[in-house]
């Protein structure tokens, strides 16, 4: 596959308080025509992450709207989210419009520990309303140290989810193995993890595999990723897996398609990658240097 960028759509623009910094993890949401709202995740000053959105026209790649006011916002301190939330994942599931997000907190033996939130749209107050106090995916036996941001799809009435998990843990981040696993839900709140990797670690000296996008295609499944590093790049890239069945998936990240540029805005890494369809046309929504400091930048697959 050959994906042809179109160009870098987004910047933070310090407006307010809670964006004063970073528009990553994109995610695309279809509203109607050729108007997608992307949903991001933005910084304080503080470094504290939150949750905003912007419409933008697809076709013209032009931004439409941004937002005056935060989607979601940290929680209150000592909660499991109260060093920022994180964009995950957006989905309708049984009549309720769910988002998955990733709460942070600061370690001190660690750099910090993740887990997964919920929150549902409320639709008399137009807003999202956090699920509860507590993580609806917290860490377990399967996931002692600490898991990232999903990647959800619906089938048969049931949800299925891939996540990034540590499966070890250190005082750097480099220190770290994280993988990407699978967990399944009837209800969107309660999930059962099947305790495998699902997409593992293979180049030399690489560390991470974050941020899944799961696409079910005719023949299959596809993953898109970012990972880091090996012996020749230490920042991140973007790489795909296939499987034909979700659970076992084969790593094709030289056919990924996509690179960084030689200079400019993703010259240094890409990440975070969101593939969606729109129109018969298959785009890419991804993250380029400084983990989305840059903003984002859309391509389409030629």
């Amino acid at each position: 596959m050959k994906w042809r960028k179109l160009g870098h759509l987004f910047s933070p623009d310090a407006a307010h308080a809670w964006n004063q910094s970073h528009a990553a993890n994109p995610f695309a949401e279809h509203l109607e025509g050729n108007t997608f709202r992307i949903c991001f995740t933005c910084r304080d000053s503080s470094n504290r992450s939150h949750i905003s959105c912007c419409d933008i026209d697809l076709v013209s790649q032009k931004i439409l709207a941004v937002s005056d006011k935060p989607l979601l916002v940290p929680g209150q301190i000592g909660l499991f989210d109260d060093s920022g939330v994180a964009m995950g994942w957006l989905i309708t599931f049984q009549g309720r419009k769910l988002l998955y997000y990733l709460g942070w907190n600061l370690k001190v033996t660690v750099p910090w520990m993740n887990t997964i939130g919920l929150a549902e749209f409320d639709a008399v107050t137009q807003t999202f309303v956090k699920h509860g106090r507590v993580p609806v995916m917290d860490r377990s036996e399967e996931d002692p140290f600490s898991i990232s941001y999903p990647s959800v799809l619906e089938e048969n009435g049931v949800l299925r989810m891939w996540y990034g998990s540590n499966t070890t843990w250190g005082a750097d981040q480099a220190d770290m193995a994280h993988v990407i696993k699978s967990a399944s839900s009837h209800d969107g709140v309660h999930w059962t993890r099947d305790g495998v990797v699902a997409v593992d670690l293979e180049h030399p000296g690489e560390y991470a595999l974050s941020k899944p996008c799961v696409i079910k295609e005719s023949n299959g499944y596809r993953m898109w990723y970012s990972y880091r590093a090996n012996e020749d790049v230490t920042t991140y890239r973007i790489g795909c897996a296939y499987s034909a069945d979700g659970l076992k998936w084969r790593r094709e990240d030289a056919s990924a398609g996509i690179d960084v540029s030689p200079d400019g805005w993703d010259s240094e890494m890409i990440c975070y990658p969101h593939v969606f369809n729109h129109d018969g046309k298959r785009y890419m929504l991804y993250n380029g240097n400084g983990y989305g400091r840059t903003g984002f930048g859309l391509a389409i697959l030629d």
